[in-house]
């Protein structure tokens, strides 16, 4: 496997990327979330699509916009657990003496419209632990 690392620092350069990108053949393609990829993220997975490459993301919004996959934290549940972090703090707890917790629910979103684009069969085993599949 090979792997490429191709910088986007603002959502203009997203194109430019994608056009770098295929000018090799392109086995797959992983988003790594930041804000910029943030509004970006329905044009990535718009020219992935349309290059016929599979890609991957950390953010459930990225499969909702047309991503073939996303598997990350549940922001849903991160705020959630946030909101306890506010409450104890504004009833006087010290936030340098909270402890600093990492994400335990994870969600794995599939597009099976852009799968079935792409003409990939997603197998069912891994359909059956998808948190949503999206039609």
């Amino acid at each position: 496997m090979q792997i490429r690392l191709l910088e986007v620092r603002n959502p203009d350069e997203v194109g430019p990327a994608f056009q770098t990108m295929t000018r090799e053949p392109t086995d797959a393609l992983f988003v790594l979330q930041d804000p910029v990829i943030g509004l970006s993220q329905k044009r990535s997975a718009d020219l992935a699509a349309k290059h016929g490459v599979p890609s991957m993301s950390g953010s459930r919004g990225y499969a909702e916009t047309g991503g073939l996959i996303a598997y990350g934290p549940s922001y849903f549940d991160l705020s959630r657990r946030a909101a306890l972090y506010v409450d104890k703090i504004l009833k006087g707890a010290k936030s340098g003496d909270l402890p600093v917790e990492q994400p335990t629910k994870f969600e794995l979103v599939i597009n099976l419209e852009t799968a079935r684009a792409l003409g990939l069969t997603i197998p069912p085993s891994l359909l059956l632990r998808a948190d949503e599949v999206i039609e």
